[in-house]
């Protein structure tokens, strides 16, 4: 039978008790299929329960085939092999044994059919890009992003008819990405990829887009006794531009929903008004008739039981018609996503054109990176820092910061500049978000401070929270609010990888939040599209230990 996964009724909570899935059903067949969602809705979750790393509380995984998976952090031990790290150190052995006139029974059953599985291993690494790594090296001896290509070889070697990636790109240069890429474009058998990389996603059949329940909505659903499942999967075919044309469409008609349910609501509640006031009107002119006594009691009774009787079911018509609105209007509002955007305004950080922002000379960093002669940059400018994993981009940024000392030459920085590091390790996990950007702006104000972050999104209690137990996502805005709201204000800013790990939302809220930055900026990434949608105006390429200026062309982009 044709691979495919089967999830039925699939349930998984944590061991602190929050739920991830209830009854989740959903189905992948042959093809590529992009997993996407917000930080923390369960896509490497379900990766993991599909793979068989986790265990579902409830509900069934089935799997026909043979499952591969690359998880979101690759480890390998740094003593193995390539040939072991990659699956065939056994049976390239027996072949190497066999070779040398050893036909022990032995070694033709470890190789069984496999006799050309070192040209294959060979093959493979070379379409990877990896044709350099000889099968006798230790993995020690490669980089990051190598070891997660080589992790990527194994599988591929095995031939695997389920294939499952777990943001395959994040530690992978330009040049790795690429070669990934054609990896997955030529996959012939099913393949599950959750990404934030876009380019990557432009690459799939169709987009399943998982999202959860928030817990305001699950308590509602659990206490009302039914309402959504947590976590559902809605289908999209066709790559993420396909994907975000659809979800538009959506977007604009659930927003025309939630109008149309706060009119009807608004409406219903008016009429339950007028009732109540009729009502009450009915009740104090029978009353008063009771008062008078203008006919027999006996008669007046009566007529009280059918009034109140009447009056009973008047209101509670009304009162059903607005629950049934407001049901309406909670499933509008709910169908409605909440993408808020940061929207910022930052005076302090503009630099005048021509200002001279950062210089360095001859600078020569550890490792023996150099920046021969002179650099400048200049006003306002968007540099875009590309190269090789391990080529130095991330020892040229602290160099620049200060953190590490240069070999030899200056580094001279004429502006207040911020640093985001990939770890985000600018935030204390014990202080809040709002103690937090305080520190970096220690003569702000508290309603200072908390005006400001709530355009980052962190609006009352979620100020208050402690930078431990935020999300990816609210992490890095957090990290970035409190850079960007430093005093003094910073006039360049440099980034290290700062998409690794963000949702697709998050990359909106970073990109919005850097187009109100009006001062000079250092963006050292392999996320083309990312680079693209800031606005880069200049390209630095560090590569063989010199950094040098290229051209858009030389990294895909048109001039």
């Amino acid at each position: 039978m044709p691979a495919s996964i089967t999830v039925t009724s699939l349930s998984f909570t944590w061991p602190d008790g929050s739920p991830v899935f209830e009854g989740l059903d959903v189905a992948f067949g042959p093809g590529r299929t992009g997993l996407v969602g917000v930080n923390g809705s369960g896509k490497s979750t379900l990766l993991k329960l599909i793979a068989g790393e986790l265990a579902p509380a409830d509900g069934t995984v089935r799997v026909a085939g043979e499952v591969g998976y690359l998880p979101q952090n690759v480890t390998l031990d740094t003593t193995l092999r390539v040939d072991e790290a990659l699956g065939i150190a056994g049976r390239r052995a027996a072949l190497h044994a066999i070779e040398a006139g050893d036909v022990s029974e032995a070694h033709f059953e470890t190789v069984g059919d496999d006799w050309d599985v070192e040209e294959r291993a060979l093959a493979t690494l070379g379409e990877l890009g990896l044709g350099h790594v000889q099968l006798d090296r230790t993995i020690g001896e490669v980089s990051g992003g190598e070891s997660v290509l080589l992790r990527l070889a194994a599988l591929l070697l095995r031939r695997p008819d389920v294939l499952l990636l777990d943001e395959p790109t994040n530690n992978l240069d330009l040049y790795a990405r690429r070669r990934l890429y054609t990896a997955v474009q030529s996959w012939p058998g099913v393949m599950v990829v959750v990404s934030h990389d876009r380019e990557l996603l432009e690459l799939v059949d169709q987009i399943a887009d998982l999202r959860g329940v928030n817990p305001a909505a699950r308590s509602a659903s659990v206490e009302g006794g039914g309402g959504r499942r947590v976590g559902e999967i809605t289908w999209y075919g066709g790559n993420y531009s396909t994907y975000e044309e659809a979800l538009a469409i959506e977007q604009e008609a659930a927003e025309r929903m939630v109008r149309v349910a706060e009119s009807d609501f608004r409406k219903q509640k008016r009429e339950l008004t007028d009732a109540q006031v009729k009502l009450a009107r009915r009740k104090r002119y029978g009353q008063k008739m009771w008062d008078q006594k203008r006919e027999p009691k006996i008669v007046m009774g009566a007529r009280k039981r059918a009034a109140q009787e009447s009056a009973g079911k008047h209101r509670i018509m009304h009162e059903e018609k607005l629950a049934e609105a407001k049901e309406r209007l909670d499933e509008a509002v709910e169908a409605v996503r909440d993408d808020d955007e940061i929207r910022v305004d930052l005076p302090y950080t503009a630099v005048p054109p021509g200002r001279t922002v950062l210089t360095l000379q001859d600078l020569r960093l550890r490792y023996g990176t150099r920046v021969k002669g002179g650099f400048e940059l200049r006003g306002p400018e968007r540099v875009a820092l590309i190269g090789r994993n391990g080529a130095g981009k991330t020892t040229l940024l602290r160099t620049i910061t200060g953190e590490l000392e240069a070999e030899s030459g200056e580094v001279t920085a004429h502006v207040p500049l911020r640093f985001l590091p990939q770890r985000l390790d600018v935030l204390d996990g014990e202080r809040t978000v709002a103690e937090n950007v305080a520190r970096f702006a220690p003569g702000a104000t508290n309603n200072r401070v908390r005006a400001r972050l709530a355009r980052f999104l962190f609006r009352g209690a979620r100020a208050d929270q402690k930078a431990a137990t935020l999300s990816g996502g609210e992490r890095f805005r957090a990290a970035l609010a409190a850079l960007m709201l430093a005093e003094p204000a910073p006039q360049l800013l440099m980034l290290d990888e700062p998409t690794n790990n963000l949702d697709m939302a998050s990359v909106r809220q970073l990109t919005t939040a850097l187009e109100s930055y009006e001062g000079a900026l250092i963006v050292a990434s392999h996320d083309l599209p990312f680079l693209e949608s800031v606005g880069i105006t200049r390209w630095l390429l560090l590569e063989e230990g010199e950094l040098r200026e290229i051209t858009p062309e030389a990294v895909g982009f048109p001039s």
